[in-house]
């Protein structure tokens, strides 16, 4: 089973559960570490979202405390706080992988030497270790349920990796 020792932003958590395919998460990598920030977004009784149960629940998701508060304070001028979470737990921690879907995190992600996957690498990856059978109903099910921002150039890449174009 494959750890995934890493932050994870909000987004993946959030998008997944909204079209009923958290458990994808699991399937691939087995835990996954959510900073506090991360938790604190996800469970915000004033803005209730998709996820926040799961997060409560679910022992395979788990919060962890970002002890090195520099690198968040660093980071926080160029990301909103659950990205500089994320990140700063994953370079804390020397995550495997951290998941984010924002593109300035993805940079600085990059930047620090850092693997990272979005919630569209997240479907490739399911679908490449037999998970769910097809990407392109859970793709339109993120863009038409989650109201998850896609291009129309990046849907078609996607969906060319994994042998999917009409």
């Amino acid at each position: 089973m494959h750890l995934c020792r890493g932050g994870c932003q909000t987004s993946p958590i959030n998008n997944l559960a909204a079209i009923d395919r958290i458990c994808l998460l699991h399937q691939i990598y087995g835990t996954v570490l959510i900073p506090e920030a991360v938790y604190r977004e996800l469970t915000d009784p004033n803005f209730p979202v998709a996820g926040a149960t799961e997060v409560r629940t679910l022992d395979w998701i788990q919060t962890q405390t970002v002890s090195d508060r520099t690198i968040v304070e660093a980071l926080s001028n160029e990301l909103d706080i659950g990205e500089a979470e994320a990140i700063a737990l994953a370079v804390e921690i020397q995550a495997d992988r951290v998941l984010i879907d924002e593109r300035r995190g993805r940079t600085i992600a990059s930047r620090l030497n850092l693997p990272y996957t979005g919630i569209l690498g997240i479907l490739v990856e399911a679908k490449n270790q037999g998970a769910i059978a097809a990407v392109r109903p859970l793709l339109d099910a993120l863009i038409g349920e989650a109201g998850f921002w896609v291009t129309e150039p990046l849907y078609n890449r996607v969906l060319q990796l994994v042998n999917e174009i009409t």
